[in-house]
């Protein structure tokens, strides 16, 4: 992909990567030079570029929203939610999707060339954060020569940025909507990272991180932490529904075969996210979000971080099976909301899906976005 002159990429629909015009500053107080940013964008920005809306990705995404996507010929990660007819339509708005730094589908990460050394960064990347991946996303806004977004849309990593980007840049934001997100990772959160990580890390072709000079990949220890991440994204009633204790096949193996259906699942999830998936990508994500305490910056006060955006609207949606970020932290970010002067709705889902529901085929979740965007829309000037 070559670096595209970025406000004729602003046009049209298409593929884009820019180079960062200025060094991106980090919060660990590293610095990043020429910083790319690989990004997608469907539709066209309107006249007076006020329909722009910027999806935020969770951990495993990228900038492929929609669409086709390149590397697995599957639909955009989000396809039940952008496209034409649907709630981020883009006959009505202008939709950039931006895979966040420290990814592996474009944008600079530690898998990219050091230009210091001409060889990957691997470990010596420095660590990122979710303001770090927004400040990044800021400046590619500002490339594109857009000033403020009509919306920022995200669900679960994709929600803390777009909360991020209200207590950051709440003049640049009009609306927002987090689904299934949390403003900070509970001990249980980071400790099903931690499983992950330490699974990569105890992978023998991980070697210590610099596995791409070595012409390896530790493939068992990023399918394991894949497979122990999806659990969580799951709920009880959803795998017994789907799988139960069916078998695999007739009769037991009386050996560790995978005999359950489930566990093939779990097996087939595995080994199809390394494919596409860089590990030390999975390292410097999950530490990102295991970081990530939006009120940490405000005294401990969450209220405070959305202070200067009382003139924001939120939408905030939850899911009543989901435990990786259950209903009771959505509530926490309504009421910080309200604390805090802002309008917010709040809209909790019934579903037995999961944490991934978000992603899924939810009639209630789409009419709740559709009929958010629409009347934002219109506050904004269009329909």
């Amino acid at each position: 992909m070559s670096i595209s002159d970025p406000v004729r990429s602003a046009a049209v629909d298409g593929e884009g990567l820019v180079r960062l015009a200025q060094p991106l500053r980090l919060e660990s107080g590293a610095r990043l030079d020429q910083v790319e940013i690989a990004y997608r964008t469907y539709g066209a920005l309107n006249a007076d570029k006020s329909n722009a809306v910027l999806v935020c990705h969770a951990l495993t995404g990228d900038q492929h929203v929609a669409g086709l996507h390149p590397a697995s010929g599957k639909s955009g990660w989000w396809s039940q939610t952008v496209g034409p007819g649907l709630p981020l339509d883009p006959a009505k708005h202008f939709i950039i999707c931006s895979n966040v730094i420290g990814g592996c589908m474009g944008s600079t990460g530690p898998s990219s060339i050091n230009p210091d050394t001409g060889k990957p960064w691997g470990l010596s990347f420095p660590v990122i954060t979710i303001a770090d991946m927004v400040r990044a996303q800021a400046m590619l806004i500002d490339q594109l020569g857009i000033d403020t977004l009509f919306a920022v849309v995200g669900g679960s990593m994709g929600g803390m940025q777009a909360m991020q980007w209200a207590a950051d840049y709440p003049e640049r934001v009009f609306s927002v909507v987090c689904l299934a997100a949390t403003t900070r990772h509970s001990a249980q959160n980071i400790a099903f990272h931690e499983v992950g990580r330490q699974a990569i890390m105890a992978d023998p072709n991980w070697c210590g991180g610099d596995y791409a000079a070595q012409g390896v990949r530790p493939e068992k220890g990023l399918a394991v932490a894949r497979m122990a991440a999806h659990i969580t994204y799951l709920s009880q009633p959803a795998l017994q529904r789907k799988f139960g204790r069916e078998l695999q096949r007739d009769g037991l193996s009386w050996g560790f075969d995978a005999d359950f259906q489930v566990e093939s699942y779990l097996r087939h999830q595995g080994s199809t996210f390394v494919d596409r998936f860089d590990a030390n990508s999975y390292l410097y994500i999950t530490r990102a979000i295991d970081y990530f305490d939006l009120a940490a910056g405000y005294g401990g006060v969450l209220a405070e971080a959305f202070r200067g955006a009382r003139q924001t609207r939120f939408c905030v949606l939850s899911f009543t099976s989901d435990w990786l970020y259950p209903t009771p932290e959505s509530r926490t970010i309504v009421r910080a909301l309200n604390a805090a002067g802002a309008r917010a709705s709040f809209v909790e889902i019934d579903s037995d899906k999961g944490h991934d529901a978000f992603l899924l085929d939810e009639p209630v979740m789409r009419s709740a976005l559709a009929g958010f965007i629409d009347a934002a829309g219109a506050a904004r000037g269009f329909s």
